[in-house]
């Protein structure tokens, strides 16, 4: 049996405001990801600062902590089989949605590239550090 790891999703903003955050959930599952933890939040603007620390040099980073702290997401750490990160990545599709291939959350739903749907850890390393700071008792 292989091993068992999680990570973290979060539909954003514009996934909850458009009513896709549900639909995003169904396409993990459908997948055969299990929810671990699940919680509709606004996340605060300390918390975003230190979800999006790497790019806090960016011109960007103003724009990206106003837009997730805007209004409420879906916050989840899904589990599966080894590198689950890596399926919900593929599951997503490129940032860019006009990029996404059919068939990925972004190709399929996304519209604009600054409001792309949903985030998701981009490495081991990374789901570990984003559960841990949006769900510390799983840690």
């Amino acid at each position: 049996m292989p091993a068992v790891n999680r990570t973290l999703v979060i539909c954003k903003p514009d996934a909850v405001e458009r009513g896709l955050a549900g639909e995003v959930v169904a396409r993990l599952e459908r997948k055969g990801l299990r929810l671990v933890a699940v919680e509709l939040r606004r996340i605060d603007r300390d918390t975003a600062r230190r979800h999006y620390a790497e790019h806090q040099e960016r011109p960007f980073f103003g724009d990206l902590v106003g837009f997730i702290t805007r209004s409420p997401s879906l916050v989840l750490v899904v589990e599966g089989p080894d590198e689950t990160w890596r399926i919900v990545r593929t599951l997503m599709g490129p940032t860019n949605p006009a990029e996404a291939p059919p068939g990925t959350i972004r190709g399929d739903l996304g519209t604009v590239l600054t409001e792309n749907l949903v985030h998701g850890s981009d490495s081991a390393a990374s789901a570990q550090r984003e559960i841990e700071l949006f769900f510390p008792a799983l840690a």
